[in-house]
Order: structure tokens, then sequence, then C-alpha cells
């Protein structure tokens, strides 16, 4: 391999993979990403049906700034405001505007948020994580260590800042956005609503589907060669290093380079047999799965919100629950309900709602049993849609783990559980010379802007080994 353009498969055609193949075509390699669903996109997937579009995946936009220019001047971009509501069952309410909340103790948070956010950006965000030598390079002094607030969990930045037990809940609701707990997961996940706060939650028109589609249209523009409906089961490498991709008609694709954009324990276990690499993915915790309804509801609801939260009586309860292997019997219910900003997501006087509520990885259900129990969560909050569905769909931890091959259905890989965990999800680096891993199940996790901020990781990786 010399130092010039390269041959580089990408594995998977998710947001990781095709925002690196965006940036390796500008440095002139020659770029194939293969994905073996009918669409690109991995879970930014959109489900239709009667009119009806549901966002299966992420359901808004955080830091737009990451994706590339080419990327947002094919965006309608619509900055959500009121960002999000939320309701507990005593009948108090919160919602955050794009201002934020005049709520005692929230200012406050943000803005030690803010502080992790600033510290983390130019440290763990930004470049390979193998272990906490890596991270004590980049900070500037002992401050910066303290300054991002690993040591205490969420739970207790959230009781220190809140004497409000529905402030407190609020705070640790931001664990689940790494598939976490908030009993178990850094402090440092309070950087989340500071960035929410700061940048702002913004909806692409048209859904988030419109996102995928100018990940593909920017990509190909480029000059990458995508390629759906294409399985790869195995990554060849001799002598130590990748040559390639097997694909399941038996025939080869030849690479200087791969870059994975698959789960690391799929990549370990079937695709790339290293068994040691893959004994250190498996102590990784996993990250929660999740449990979804589609349902296309009748006529619209007043004051609804784009994005809503009705909370479990007990966090502790639930999250409990989801650590010991069970669907919560009293779970946390989100809602996001797209047709309230974007009239073509669901047919004139109807609404789009996607409900989700944390699963554990690997759990199984009784899908009817469990749609019921969700639909009546809201009921008893005032919030009842059961008169009024037209049709309902769910997806289950076991139906997430097929389509993506993520083992459990896990959304994002390892879990944020733990001071080590950081350290203990996926390097970038692959087991074998010319491997590189990118997306949620990789440094530095999941999420749109974080697998976003992995593809700049790994094709700077990529630059610095051919130099």
């Amino acid at each position: 391999m010399g130092n010039g353009p390269q041959r580089i498969v990408i594995v998977g055609g998710g947001v990781g993979g095709l925002t690196a193949a965006l940036a390796l075509r500008d440095r002139g390699h020659a770029v194939t990403v293969v994905e073996r669903n009918a669409e690109m996109g991995g879970k930014l997937a959109v489900r239709r049906r009667d009119g009806f579009t549901f966002d299966i995946g992420p359901s808004l936009v955080t830091l737009p700034h990451l994706f590339d220019s080419r990327v947002r001047e094919r965006l309608q971009l619509v900055r959500l405001d009121p960002q999000f509501c939320y309701f507990w069952r005593d009948g108090d309410a919160l919602t955050v505007t794009d201002a934020g909340t005049d709520r005692a103790g929230y200012r406050e948070f943000v803005a030690h948020g803010e502080r992790i956010w600033d510290i983390s950006e130019r440290t763990f965000f930004a470049g390979p994580m193998s272990n906490p030598l890596a991270l004590m390079r980049r900070m500037r002094s002992p401050r910066d260590l303290s300054g991002i607030d690993p040591l205490r969990t969420l739970a207790r930045s959230a009781n220190a800042t809140f004497t409000d037990p529905h402030m407190r809940q609020w705070a640790g609701r931001y664990a689940t956005y790494s598939g976490s707990s908030p009993f178990h997961a850094p402090a440092t996940l309070g950087c989340i609503p500071a960035i929410e706060s700061r940048y702002g939650c913004w909806y692409p028109v048209g859904g988030l589907s419109a996102l995928r589609d100018a990940l593909v249209d920017a990509a190909q523009a480029a000059g990458a060669q995508l390629m759906t409906s294409v399985e790869v089961t195995g990554v060849t490498a001799a002598a130590g290093r990748v040559t390639g991709v097997r694909l399941a008609d038996d025939s080869h694709i030849v690479a200087d380079l791969v870059v994975a954009n698959v789960d690391a324990e799929h990549l370990y276990r079937d695709l790339l047999h290293r068994p040691r690499a893959l004994r250190r993915v498996q102590r990784a915790a996993r990250s929660t799965s999740g449990f979804v309804v589609l349902a296309g509801v009748r006529g619209t609801t007043p004051g609804i919100a784009h994005h809503t939260v009705w909370f479990s009586d007990d966090s502790q309860q639930e999250f409990a629950a989801l650590e010991a292997g069970r669907f919560a019997v009293d779970p946390t219910v989100y809602a996001c309900v797209s047709s309230v900003t974007d009239d073509s997501q669901a047919p004139a006087g109807h609404e789009n709602w996607f409900l989700l509520v944390n699963a554990p990885s690997g759990g199984e259900v009784d899908a009817v049993t469990y749609q019921q129990v969700v639909l009546d969560r809201l009921a008893a909050q005032g919030h009842d849609i059961r008169d009024r569905l037209l049709f309902t769909e769910t997806i289950t931890p076991a139906d997430i783990a097929r389509r993506y091959r993520s083992p459990g259905g896990s959304i994002y890989g390892s879990s944020s559980n733990g001071r080590r965990a950081a350290f203990a999800r996926p390097t970038n680096r692959g087991a074998v010379a010319g491997l590189y891993l990118v997306g949620g199940s990789s440094h530095p996790g999941g999420g749109l802007p974080l697998v976003t901020m992995s593809a700049r990781i790994v094709v700077d990786m990529i630059d610095r080994d051919l130099r």
C-alpha cells in the first residue's frame, strides 16, 4: 500500500459510513459503500404506510454544523420551539423552549453542561480513544479532567443541582440518549441538555429521511459508489492486513482499506474472526434497546408537541428493571409527532405518532400486550389515542437486532454505564492493519452527532496513517 489514492470499501451505509465516504472521496480515494438493506442510512430509516411517514431511528438533529456543507445545503432545517414537553402523573408539566425554562436549578445545570461540552469537544471528541492516557494527552491541565465531571453519576449531579424530584428525573433522562442509566452513567452526559440549549433542536423538512437522502446525494455527487441489497459476509485479510471484503455470492471486492460501519461485535464474530478482539468488545455492557409503537392517529391533538415525554412514577424501578433484563411495568414514554411541524408526514387532519420506550437488550416481549401498556400509560396522563387509532405497528428489540445486526437490538452499541465505559467502547482502529471502525458501536458513541464525529476521526486517522 502506497500513500497515494487508496481503494476503500465501507461496510454499512449508515450515517458514519456515508459521512466517511464523502470525506474520503474529497481526498481522492476510490470509495465503495456496501449496504445489506435495500436503502442506505442504517438506523436513519423510515416507515411509510397509508400516507403516514414515521422516522424509526433518530428523530431530531443536534449540532447540524457537524455535517458537511454539501449535506446541509440539501436540507431545509427548522429549529424547534418548544424543544420538548414533559409530563408527570401528578399533573406537573415542563415545557423547554428554545430559551430554556425558568425552573430552579436549570440555568446552573446547563451552565455546568456547557463547561463539560467545551472541554470534551477539544479532548474526548477530538480524536481516537484507546485508554485514559489518550484523553489526558489532550487536556491542558488537571482541571480539565475534573471539569468533565467523570466521577459522579448523572443522577448524583442532578441531585446536587435540583431539589425538585421532577427536575432530577428530567436531567436523568439524558442518560437514555446513549442507552444508559442515570444511576450508572457519568455526569459528563450533562453536556447534552447544554448542547440542545446552545445549538437548538432541529428538524429537517420531509423527515429525518431527508438527511439520509442528502448524505446519499452528496456522497454520490462526490463520486462514491453506493451498493444496496448487497451483503458482506466477510472481511478478508492476509499477512495481518485487510485485502477486501467477501460478498454473499462469494465474489470479492479488493480493497487497500476497509471501514466497518457495523456493530463491532458482529464485525469480530461474523465478518473477521478475531476472538481476542471479540472478547474485548463483549466485556463492554450493551446499551438498551427500544420498543416502538407506530400509530396512525385520526384527527389532531390539541397542544401536542413535536417531542413529548411522559415520565414514569419511579425512575429507579424503571432502570432497575432494564438492568435486570425486564421490560418496565411503568415505563417512561417518548413521542415524536412530526406532523405537528411538517404536514407532509400525515394525511390532512391526522397525526403520525412514533412512541418509544426503553427496552432491555435482548429482551423478549409480547408486542400486543406491551403496546397496550404503552397506550394505557398515555391515557392515564390525559393523552388517550386508543379510540382514534387507524393502525399500529410495533418494533421490538428482536426486530432491531435482525435489521441492523446489532446484538440484542442494542441501539447504541455499548452503554455509558460506569466510569471506564468510554474506554471500554471499541476503538476506531481495527484488529488488523487497514481496518477502521466507524459508527455508533465505536468511539465516541451512538447518536447522529457522535457517529458524524467518528467519521471525522477515522478519516483523520487514515490521513495520518498514509503519511
